[in-house]
């Protein structure tokens, strides 16, 4: 079985046996996973091979390279500031400076520390192991789940329904994301999967190429080889003889179209297509949403609705919302609105239903968050665009949308299910809205997401790398009126403390490196009052994009006085790989006064070297989502009945290590797959 099915199960706590074993050999590779790595078999015992071993090792985390300071963190403790420039300065010059990344660069200055055997406590990693065929069988079973979904798949999602495709001839039956559909219709430049679209979605696949082939992300400059003219010739003419011209809604994007056809040298072969033309090339403009905004400007609320509703259905009116309601000028016009947005999109309600509820800066300069080529972009309004915005939405127009999008919720997905038991600690996990920004791994939990780090153990979080010259994890943090703090290479020099222990720099380019830090949540409190959260960035400071490296971060939670080596495999609680097409990455946050642990897993469009740069407020809409809306609250919507008795229960939603008895279904917080087709 190839890397990357094995790694997909590995995530969802899964091994694969691919041969026999004997019960030997199957007990010795159990000790040695439980022994050093920290797995506890629960089932599949007898499956256990001493393949499983290295492998585990590798995901997990093997030879990873030894940070800058060996003795990290007690040594460097006991480091003067100006100790620390100097050996950094030295430690620069000998890398950067004479381009020597022979070996591992250490602090000349730091004592040898004696390590203790490793002796702390930590909690087992839960795994099954699965024969080869019942693996194909759950692999399936995710690639279905993923691609009925309408959210956009992460870059590690859609690498595995691509791969599942190619090697098990697999026929994508349904695939309700035209982002999918438009990704797959490009790779394999198969025209059976533009029957996912309409015609308006052209432009959609426009961009696509002309950002992937081309690594333009303008679709209004096109230079499109040969190939691709043919290729997307052949989609239109597809969907022209499929009926899949919705001519009104290619007119918002006349402009665009018009250069499309001139760039394709485009020839209409029936009346349809010459009719389609013709309208593209003319002046008229009769879209859906010129319709609207005439409407509008007529103040004519009611028939701008209805316009919207009659021309692209109820999902546009949510997506239009918060246009639409600020614009109202009566309470009529309001109530209007509200009894038209009555939906079966489940996904769209849950969108608005965060948006309503974690909004901030509706009087001042907004910030608006939204995903191109599965990277982060943020906008930040500016003050001409501030001065020309009406879109004001008062704060109890906001609470009646989020009380009716709530009992449309309910509409939407009451009693989907039979009887559900659900684990309190789910209340703490976050929905798999929006992950097509994140990096896959295990341990991976939905944005938002949060675990309570335990007052005597501290948070080591981690980076290391290959293939590269240097990838700096920095840690920024947050004040109350979102001023940062930065704690990086370029400030711990003179910040290292028994709060926040930095592990040096590590810079060996192709041979590897690796950075630390060590936070211990207390103590920060203590030291930094003014701090509300802590937020790890990784950015590769050398030229290029992580896709370029080998790159992978996590976190471990460790004893206060911790034993054993920098890396204990045991102790890890997520590793991911980072590969997007991005410098710059978000990974994970601390509320300094819950002291709970958030997830954040964000690839951001951008080529930033050096993290400190930039503004992280908007990150704080990630660290209030389950208060909206978390999976406690997604099942016991869908339950036609929330027990206590775990035998009483059709559905078990839960972390724990249970044994589901036959006829019982088991959904964890890293079923993605899982929850977002119950989404849908």
């Amino acid at each position: 079985m190839k890397d990357i099915y094995r790694d997909q199960l590995f995530n969802h706590g899964i091994l694969v046996c691919e041969k026999k074993v004997t019960p030997d050999v199957a007990f010795a590779a159990r000790f040695l996973l439980s022994g050093t790595y920290g797995v506890r078999i629960t089932s599949g015992k007898r499956l256990v091979t001493e393949e499983m071993v290295p492998y585990v090792a590798g995901r997990l985390g093997e030879a990873v390279p030894e940070p800058f300071y060996q003795g990290f963190p007690e040594s460097v403790r006991k480091l003067e500031p100006d100790q620390l420039l100097f050996d950094q300065a030295l430690h620069y010059f000998r890398t950067y400076g004479l381009g020597d990344f022979s070996g591992q660069g250490h602090s000349l200055l730091e004592e040898d520390v004696e390590r203790q055997a490793f002796h702390e406590k930590c909690e087992p990693k839960d795994f099954i192991v699965l024969t080869e065929k019942e693996a194909v069988i759950r692999l399936s079973e995710y690639v279905e789940a993923l691609t009925v979904g309408t959210r956009p798949l992460s870059d590690d999602q859609y690498s595995f329904v691509c791969s599942y495709i190619r090697d098990y001839e697999y026929t994508v039956r349904s695939c309700a994301s035209k982002n999918l559909a438009i990704r797959l219709l490009h790779d394999f430049r198969e025209v059976q999967y533009a029957d996912f679209l309409s015609m308006s979605d052209v432009m959609k696949l426009v961009d696509e190429i002309n950002y992937r082939e081309y690594g333009n992300d303008d679709v209004r400059k096109l230079n499109l080889k040969n190939q691709d003219r043919k290729f997307l010739t052949m989609v239109i003419n597809h969907l022209f003889r499929s009926d899949r011209c919705d001519i009104r809604n290619c007119c918002q994007q006349k402009a665009l179209w018009c250069g499309l056809l001139h760039h394709l040298h485009y020839k209409p072969f029936d009346e349809v297509s010459a009719r389609f033309v013709e309208n593209m090339r003319g002046k008229g403009n009769f879209s859906v949403l010129a319709e609207f905004e005439h409407a509008f400007a007529e103040k004519d609320i009611r028939a701008a609705v209805q316009a919207l509703q009659s021309g692209k259905g109820t999902g546009a009116i949510l997506r239009n919302l918060n246009y639409i309601v600020s614009r109202c000028e009566t309470a009529q016009d309001i109530d209007f609105v509200c009894s038209q947005i009555s939906s079966s999109n489940g996904i769209v309600l849950l969108q608005l239903l965060m948006n309503y509820s974690t909004r901030n800066g509706q009087t001042g300069g907004r910030q608006f968050r939204f995903t191109r080529h599965n990277m982060l972009c943020v906008h930040r309004e500016t003050p001409e665009e501030q001065n020309r915005r009406r879109s004001f939405l008062s704060d109890e127009a906001a609470e009646k949308l989020c009380s009716v999008i709530r009992e449309n919720l309910q509409k939407v997905y009451g009693g989907r299910l039979g009887k559900v038991f659900i684990d309190a600690a789910m209340e703490n996990i976050a929905l798999p809205l929006q992950e097509n920004t994140s990096s896959g791994g295990y341990g991976v939990l939905p944005k938002g997401s949060r675990l309570h780090i335990e007052a005597d153990r501290k948070l080591r979080a981690f980076t290391y790398w290959e293939k590269v010259d240097d990838i700096d994890l920095s840690l920024i943090g947050i004040r109350e009126d979102g001023s940062q703090m930065e704690f990086s290479w370029r400030t711990m020099s003179g910040l290292q403390s028994a709060a926040i222990t930095f592990s040096g720099d590590e810079t060996s380019g192709y041979h590897g490196g690796s950075e630390y830090f060590d936070i211990d949540v207390p103590k920060v409190r203590r030291l930094y009052p003014d701090l509300e959260y802590l937020v790890f960035c990784d950015n590769v400071f050398s030229q290029g994009v992580f896709r370029d490296c080998v790159c992978r971060a996590g976190y471990m939670l460790r004893d206060s006085k911790d034993s054993g080596e920098i890396y204990e495999p045991k102790t890890v609680k997520t590793s991911f790989t980072i590969d997007c097409d991005s410098s710059f990455a978000y990974l994970f946050a601390i509320d300094l006064e819950k002291n709970d642990f958030i997830w954040l897993n964000v690839a951001r469009e951008s080529l930033a070297r050096i993290a400190g740069t930039t503004d992280l407020d908007f990150l704080t809409a990630y660290f209030d989502v389950t208060s909206v809306m978390n999976l406690k609250q997604f099942f016991t919507m869908l339950a036609s009945e929330v027990v206590d008795d775990i035998n009483e229960a059709e559905v078990i939603v839960s972390d724990d290590n249970i044994a589901p008895a036959p006829g019982q279904k088991m959904i964890r917080s890293c079923d993605f797959e899982q929850i977002i087709r119950l989404m849908n």
